[in-house]
């Protein structure tokens, strides 16, 4: 790829070069509120408001148990017999689905198909993790939502279906060839590579699908298909619905498992995967046909609402961060993603 093309491929740059020219809006929402870490009391049952480093538990905790998959946590120096008894107590079969307690961006998050890939994860693995049940519902979706604290309705800002990465036979090219044509997949290719490795050589038959990540991450080559026509009414108060029983979250994106947009609409038939707080992006700009000058428009929205809604809160009593306790949490947070990413580049 070429220095043009890649400046003009702009959905695929760093997040740091992407957000830097609107960065000096966020410095002033800062100023205005006389704190660095204006954007805590956005969420306030979410550590940091959701910005980073929030544990998975407090989301499992807040919801409805039968809005989660089934799911427990294992820690890192636990034997794996008994795993292996919490698999059977809990009814998790294989193949399943393991997480970092904290974590993002699809790091470390694999479908495990048996035992000894459970094994091999568990051993490697030098944090806390989540073991959760496959859901298999065809559809994956993310819903951008956010309300005002004092505002009986919310509002939904992006809706998406999020299609992991994979590949799709033609019974010619093998998997290596085709994961080289493939328009995301081959800006990963050492990594894809190595995590397929056993599988390289084989030809696919044609239309055969093969999954290359079952992280649905931008980041992590996923596809993203607008939805936006889909958001009404109904959409909005189920979220509405949802967001006031998990008490006192305001801000954030919803990640979805469902078997149908129509069925999602009517509350039926589908399991909450997660939901991010302030920290998470508005990422229905990417693959939905932005331009970079109108996806900074979306974020700079978004910010506003951000600020907006942290300030009701802090003036209705909840504190922002002290700067130092703060400062010391994105510390210990950046030690721990370095660890789990590299543990992430040699679990398979």
């Amino acid at each position: 790829m070429t220095l043009l093309q890649k400046i003009r491929n702009w959905e695929q740059w760093p997040f740091k070069v992407l957000y830097a020219p609107i960065t000096p809006v966020w410095v002033w929402y800062a100023l205005r509120s006389r704190s660095i870490w204006f954007f805590t009391p956005s969420n306030p049952k979410l550590t940091f408001g959701g910005m980073e480093g929030e544990p998975k538990k407090e989301m499992h905790e807040l919801l409805p148990p039968h809005l989660c998959p089934r799911y427990f946590n294992v820690s890192a120096s636990e034997y794996f017999e008994e795993i292996l008894r919490r698999l059977r107590d809990t009814r998790i079969p294989f193949p399943l689905i393991v997480k970092p307690e904290v974590g993002g961006q699809g790091i470390l998050f694999r479908k495990i198909n048996n035992e000894a890939a459970l094994r091999y994860y568990h051993e490697h693995m030098p944090v806390e993790y989540v073991i959760q049940e496959f859901i298999q519902y065809p559809l994956e979706v993310s819903l951008f939502y956010y309300r005002y604290p004092r505002a009986a309705r919310g509002t939904i800002t992006g809706f998406l279906q999020k299609i992991p990465m994979q590949v799709v036979g033609d019974g010619v090219r093998s998997l290596r060839e085709l994961i080289q044509g493939h328009p995301k997949a081959s800006k990963r290719l050492d990594e894809l590579i190595a995590r397929h490795e056993h599988n390289l050589s084989r030809v696919l038959a044609r239309g055969e699908k093969y999954m290359l990540s079952y992280a649905a991450n931008h980041n992590r080559g996923a596809l993203f298909v607008d939805l936006k026509q889909e958001i009404d009414e109904e959409l909005t108060r189920l979220l509405d619905e949802i967001s006031i029983s998990v008490n006192d979250f305001f801000y954030g994106r919803y990640d979805i498992m469902c078997q149908s947009i129509d069925g999602l609409k009517k509350g039926k038939d589908y399991v909450i995967l997660e939901y991010n707080g302030c920290g998470a992006e508005p990422n229905h700009f990417y693959d939905t046909g932005y331009t970079l000058w109108n996806a900074w428009k979306e974020i700079l929205k978004h910010w506003k609402v951000l600020f907006e809604i942290s300030r009701e809160n802090h003036r209705a009593g909840i504190p922002y961060w002290p700067t130092l306790k703060g400062y010391r949490f994105i510390m210990q947070t950046r030690k721990y993603y370095k660890k789990i990413k590299e543990a992430d580049r040699i679990i398979p």
